[in-house]
């Protein structure tokens, strides 16, 4: 079957564990042994297997091992860069010259670039990852080789080229006109295309000029529903270069803003050392941050202000910035993020359904997706399967975990994509653990 084609009804039934509800708002986890039916890739009803085999003579009913949870979203991970996981010992700045940039050079050779789509597209969905914010490549060619990847998988997944013209090395610079050419040719090509959308992407506020910044307002302009996206206020040393390039601008965030840039579709990767300001704005303008935990450790970037976040209303999500990030799975970056707030004096408590939050709904209500990110009616039928192999350690955990809570917090700390029996993505499956 493919991604597009219609799946038959069908009914699982099992735990199944989701976060409809924020819990840094009063949510709690939502924890049933219960029936989903699902008819064409969405979910039609939620309760007794009994009443889902009335409502659904006839249809399949897959029972689930271990638990069920709602497909991961990554709000912030980099398509070039899986094959230079494990650069470890630098900070940002020279971790980009010595191990990213070299690499995002090569995706200049379209062949090298469509390995790399493909292995980039099944690392993410065999983490469990069913929606994603995607940083592209440089190059068009490489962007549009992206696309094509997650369209023959029928990943949910908004990304765009990725446009610079200032301070990088010279083979990845581009020019407002050629940025808005290639955008405008990617846009016609793949925006709104199954389920994909574009995403207005300039590297960094410190490689982007005021006219590569005012084409970007352009293009995020002239399409409905394009999203925006880039780094803000990673590393100290990156945000005194960006101070130092834009001193008419009262903050790094402030670069984005004052090129109306900040909004409900924008999404900004780490801001680990913003000012209350920043904070303020960013919540007045609805902009959205993804929190990259494993990337923050491994460059030294600095532990995450999540609780300043949360008290100024800013919407954050996870993302596993892939590859400054340590891997795919937002198992770890659920666990890195936990272990960012036990070591901060005011860190904000974490329980598994925060955890569970972060890694699905809220990054689905980041990038606007009403009905992904959790497994109530109405909701696509993207989910995973959590059913670790029999004599692991986290299958003991499960075995003998006294709640759901428990579970999932076992599921957490131990888990890896190896404990992912099973992934679907609109219905459909998308990977089975038996056929590797």
């Amino acid at each position: 079957m493919t991604h597009d084609s219609h799946p038959p009804a069908a009914i699982f039934h099992g735990w199944i564990l989701d976060t409809p509800d924020d819990p840094f708002t009063g949510g709690v986890l939502r924890a049933e042994q219960c029936a989903l039916a699902v008819d064409d890739g969405v979910i039609t009803f939620r309760g007794s297997l009994a009443d889902a085999q009335n409502r659904h003579p006839g249809a399949e009913v897959i029972g689930v091992d271990g638990l069920l949870l709602p497909g991961f979203v990554d709000t912030h991970v980099h398509y070039p860069q899986p094959r230079i996981i494990g650069g470890l010992g630098m900070p940002l700045l020279e971790w980009l010259d010595r191990c990213a940039l070299p690499e995002e050079a090569r995706m200049a050779d379209l062949a090298y670039a469509q390995a790399v789509a493909g292995e980039f597209v099944g690392g993410l969905i065999g983490a469990g990852t069913t929606t994603a914010l995607v940083f592209g490549s440089h190059y068009a060619a490489a962007t549009d080789a992206l696309f094509a990847a997650a369209y023959g998988k029928g990943l949910r997944m908004t990304a765009g080229l990725v446009v610079a013209d200032q301070e990088l090395r010279a083979d990845l610079h581009t020019t407002p006109e050629r940025a808005a050419c290639d955008a405008a040719g990617l846009i016609e090509a793949w925006h709104g295309t199954g389920k994909l959308r574009y995403a207005v992407t300039p590297r960094f506020a410190l490689s982007a000029s005021p006219d590569l910044l005012d084409s970007c307002l352009a293009t995020l302009e002239g399409t409905p529903d394009v999203f925006f996206t880039s780094h803000v206020n990673e590393n100290p040393a990156e945000v005194a270069v960006v101070a130092a390039l834009f001193p008419e601008a009262s903050s790094y965030s402030d670069v984005y803003d004052r090129h109306g840039l900040l909004g409900p579709r924008s999404l900004l990767a780490h801001n680990v050392h913003p000012t209350d300001a920043e904070l303020a704005r960013l919540a007045a303008s609805g902009t959205a941050v993804a929190h990259c935990p494993s990337s923050n450790s491994s460059l030294g970037s600095g532990l995450f202000p999540l609780r300043r976040h949360v008290e100024a209303g800013v919407r954050v999500s996870l993302g596993s910035d892939v590859g400054a990030g340590t891997g795919f799975s937002h198992f770890k970056e659920g666990l890195q993020a936990y272990f960012h707030q036990q070591l901060q004096p005011d860190g904000l408590a974490l329980g598994p359904a925060h955890l569970l939050h972060l890694a699905t709904r809220a990054g689905a209500l980041a990038l606007g997706h009403a009905d992904v990110g959790h497994l109530g009616v109405g909701a696509a039928f993207d989910a995973i399967e959590v059913a670790p192999p029999s004599g692991s350690a986290l299958h003991s955990i499960l075995c003998h975990a006294g709640s759901a809570d428990r579970a999932l917090a076992g599921v957490f700390a131990n888990g890896t994509s190896a404990d992912i029996n099973r992934v679907w993505m609109g219905g459909v499956l998308s990977h089975a653990r038996a056929c590797q």
